[in-house]
């Protein structure tokens, strides 16, 4: 048996539960893991409250770092006893142990804790997408200006730091100074807090009337207007998520009639949808937090019985960085 957060019915965090669970034996192409830290994301919110409708009973989670306990006969990148951290579907990695397919579940250097390992590995692989593989006509290039909004969330702090390595000039958004300037010391080199400035106009100040090749969003319907007016023509409008709620329905037209603009919806587990696309990522993503180029915050720890304050401390906007659930 094994301890489990799980949901019977989308709704808010009082709808989550920390039950006993039956773990068995793995069956083909799955491994059966002991989880030493697991990860928080917004994409546990979303299947929480519906925005991502779930089948029930729900085991929540999607990210999380342990020791692999027992493996299936046809997994071979694998082994018993091997350190391991994953994103991965289907949810569940809100537990003690789990078993799961292990195409998404990668060794973790050891040079890299369970806690790191844990907190980086959907956000670090969603940076290493953006980044990486989500790119405007032409490609990104050193001294090529991005805005990145929420950049002083999980993926925001990890995405600052990876741009400053690939010398991309980030304008960065977040909701208070105390984060802008948390944003700033890793790498952000303009930061604006939307609170209080209009970060187009920010944009256009700062890019000298030409705004940016690309906009990475993760917040949605509050920012989705005001970041196509930031573009450059031909630019592209890269989501990726809605932490403020899902974009209203648009019409084409107007891509055109601001700059013949380019849009995009990206999810993390298209990427990775083969075992070598998610080795290639995370492999990358490993030697840039090993070299020191990113280093990943852990923020706010919280024990697995605390995970309806998590959760409200996430949708409340009151994290910076990773948070982690600890066993």
């Amino acid at each position: 048996m094994s301890k489990a957060v799980q949901i019977r019915q989308h709704g808010g965090p009082e709808q989550m539960e920390l039950v006993d669970v039956q773990v068995g034996e793995p069956g083909p192409g799955e491994i059966r893991i002991r989880h030493k830290a697991i990860g928080l994301n917004f994409i546990d919110v979303y299947q929480r409250s519906g925005l991502y409708p779930m089948p029930m009973p729900l085991n929540l989670g999607m990210e999380g770092s342990g020791i692999v306990e027992a493996v299936d006969a046809g997994v071979t990148h694998l082994k018993v006893g091997d350190r391991a951290a994953y994103a991965s579907n289907p949810p569940g990695s809100y537990s003690e142990q789990r078993v799961m397919p292990a195409r998404n579940v990668c060794k973790l250097p050891d040079a890299i804790s369970f806690e790191t390992g844990a907190a980086m590995m959907l956000k670090g692989l969603t940076a290493q997408y953006l980044l990486k593989r989500t790119l405007p006509q032409g490609g990104l290039k050193a001294g090529d200006f991005v805005l990145f909004h929420a950049a002083a969330g999980g993926v925001g702090l990890i995405a600052v730091q990876w741009a400053k390595a690939l010398g991309l000039r980030l304008i960065g958004t977040a909701g208070s100074d105390e984060k802008c300037a948390l944003a700033r010391s890793l790498g952000a080199e303009f930061m604006v807090n939307y609170s209080k400035d209009d970060f187009k106009e920010r944009v256009k100040e700062i890019t000298g009337g030409k705004g940016v090749k690309v906009v990475y969003d993760s917040v949605g319907k509050d920012t989705w207007d005001k970041s196509l007016d930031c573009l450059q023509p031909f630019g592209l409008m890269a989501s990726f998520g809605n932490s403020s709620g899902p974009v209203q329905p648009f019409a084409p037209g107007i891509l055109g009639a601001k700059g013949s603009l380019f849009v995009t919806r990206q999810t993390l587990f298209t990427h990775i949808a083969t075992r070598e696309a998610n080795q290639e990522m995370a492999d990358d993503l490993f030697a840039a937090v090993t070299s020191g180029k990113v280093q990943i915050r852990i923020d706010q720890t919280f024990p697995l019985a605390q995970v309806r304050a998590a959760h409200q401390a996430l949708e409340a906007r009151k994290t910076t960085g990773c948070s982690i659930l600890t066993l």
